[in-house]
């Protein structure tokens, strides 16, 4: 668990186990002030079916190494790859389902240094960690905070997948207990 007292005192990130009791709230009850810099959440895992890849691909990102298996054998990895916005959308799962607060997040500003490490295949099993880089009140908004939280992306075998900055406002626990 990363109790705010350890990771203010500075001390090396906690690592947590993967469910929602990683914060001391529960995310239904979480706002910007539970976000507590230097703070290591892990949350998956989700596994990355052939028809899934297939699906997503021909809908949103449809280039042959992505759409057919037979096209991607031929091309530079060797098969059928996951788009790399497909894993987006996994991170982006894992993230809304355990780390964003249900109650008090107001959407975010945007990404900073989304990278792709490694393809992502069929029957790859995706999770994440989550490391709160910085927790700031909005100066204009004392009401609001924003957070940012450096997202990795790792595979079963813990490989990096993905990383990316992602930025979020939330609102502050008591302007969340006053709103209506």
């Amino acid at each position: 668990m990363c109790s705010t007292r350890a990771c203010t005192e500075g001390r090396k990130p906690i690592s947590t186990s993967i469910g929602e009791s990683d914060f001391p709230v529960p995310i239904e009850d979480r706002y910007f002030e539970d976000y507590v810099p230097n703070c290591v959440y892990e949350y998956g895992s989700i596994t990355i079916s052939e028809q899934e890849i297939l699906e997503f691909a021909k809908k949103f990102d449809p280039q042959p190494f992505h759409t057919d298996p037979e096209a991607a054998s031929h091309s530079p990895f060797g098969g059928l790859i996951a788009s790399g916005w497909h894993t987006a959308s996994v991170m982006m799962r894992l993230f809304a389902d355990h780390y964003l607060s249900r109650v008090a997040s107001l959407g975010g500003p945007g990404v900073d240094e989304l990278r792709w490490h490694k393809p992502v295949r069929p029957g790859d099993s995706l999770r994440i960690r989550v490391t709160v880089l910085e927790a700031e009140r909005s100066g204009s908004k004392p009401d609001q905070g924003l957070v940012r939280s450096f997202v990795e992306v790792f595979d079963q075998e813990g490989n990096p997948v993905m990383e990316l900055t992602v930025m979020n406002i939330l609102l502050g626990r008591e302007a969340g207990s006053t709103a209506i």
